[in-house]
Parts: C-alpha cells; structure tokens; sequence
C-alpha cells in the first residue's frame, strides 16, 4: 500500500507530493520512479507496488504539482497535450531538481537508483549526467534520450526501446546511444510498442515487460542493491 508524502524542491523551494512505498522483506536499496506525462497514474502505482513486492523503498515525485497538485491525466490524446503544456509551464531544470530531492530522502538508507517511463526515461538519463546520488538508472523509450546520448554519465544507465514505437525510432537511438556509450545495454523489444511497461495497454507484451524489468532488476543489484 502507498503513502503520499511531501518533499521540497532545492531549486525553488517548492513543496510537491510523491507517491510512497515501503519495501516488502529486507531491504534492498531505495528507486525513484519517474513518470510518464500523464501524472502518477495506474501504472505509475502499479509499479511501486512492484518495486516494493521486490524489496525497495520506492518513491515517484509528482512533477506537475507546480501547475496542478497531484496531476493525473487520461492516455487519450488530450491527455497527452495537457501533459505536454505541463512539461513546458514546469520545466526540466524543477522536474530535475524533484527527483534530487527524492534522491535525497533515500541515500542514507542505502543505494538509490532510478527507473522512468517515456517522459521519465528521458529525465533517467539527464539526472544520471546531471545530478548526484544515484547508482544506476534504467530508462524506458525516452524520447529525448538519442539527442542528449553524448552527455557524460555518472552512473550505468540501461535503455528499453519498442521496436514497434511510432514515436521513436528504436534502431536509430540504439546507435545514437552507442555512439556515445558503446559500453551501455540498449535494448529492442520486437513485439512491444511505446509504453510497454504498463500492463495492459495495446502497445505493452507481457514478456517483454517481464524481461526489461528482470534486466533493471540485475543492473540495480550488479550496482549494490542488497549488498
């Protein structure tokens, strides 16, 4: 079962909401799951639980509080142009400075690692350059990720790309990736589309969510989880 709890934003003094989890068992390390555009929905809850059932503390921050408090969206095409209003009336610098918040709230217990979804995979990626604290990342079909692929990493990222992604071009932004990063996993699910993660929608395989969360799974603990 989730809590809501509230963290403050170091780059505005901003207090936002974030969904909250206490590990089930020993604990293994802390994750902060990043959101898609569509606020911390059904899937975002369903993925806490899942990182809780695994033995993490798991925090997702709210990033649109700033222009709706605890903001949650339809994934229907209005859904996705308020979300994309949002990421432009809050910014990546405030969504970046949320996430070393939650960063933040979990280090002393512990490795903190990140795990974000389409919008969220981007923001795995710049915070693993950007910021401070994390021991490892896994992004999931960020669209933003090819273009900011040169960026310097302070912590192993893993990437998840849908083969059958109308909005990102799997092949293209594995090379990008590698281009930079020949040392990084990139990694092409062929049944899967955009959104492959949440459990139920047209574009998501089971097994292929299954296999992508299993590698997160070893990156985390190949970089200290459980130790």
């Amino acid at each position: 079962m989730s809590d809501t709890i509230t963290l403050t934003s170091a780059i505005d003094g901003f207090s936002f909401t974030a969904g909250h989890v206490r590990p089930e068992g020993p604990r293994k390390g802390g994750v902060v799951v990043i959101q898609e555009i569509f606020g911390l929905d059904q899937y975002v809850q369903a993925d806490l639980q899942r990182w809780a059932a695994r033995g993490y503390e798991a925090i997702a921050p709210s990033l649109f509080d700033r222009v709706t408090p605890g903001y949650v969206a339809e994934h229907d095409p209005e859904g996705f142009q308020n979300g994309v209003a949002a990421v432009g009336k809050v910014g990546m610098p405030a969504m970046l400075s949320d996430i070393q918040a939650c960063i933040d709230a979990l280090k002393d217990k512990g490795p903190v690692f990140a795990v974000g979804y389409c919008m969220g995979g981007s923001l795995v990626w710049l915070a693993a350059s950007k910021l401070e604290g994390l021991a490892a990342g896994s992004a999931y079909y960020g669209s933003q990720i090819a273009a900011n692929a040169a960026l310097p990493l302070n912590c192993p990222v893993i990437v998840h790309l849908g083969a059958k992604d109308a909005h990102i071009p799997a092949e293209q932004a594995k090379a990008a990736i590698w281009t930079a990063h020949p040392e990084l996993g990139v990694y092409v699910y062929e049944a899967s589309g955009h959104g492959f993660n949440n459990d139920g929608r047209p574009d998501s395989d089971l097994a292929d969510a299954e296999l992508a969360r299993q590698r997160t799974v070893e990156l985390f603990e190949a970089n200290g989880a459980g130790a």
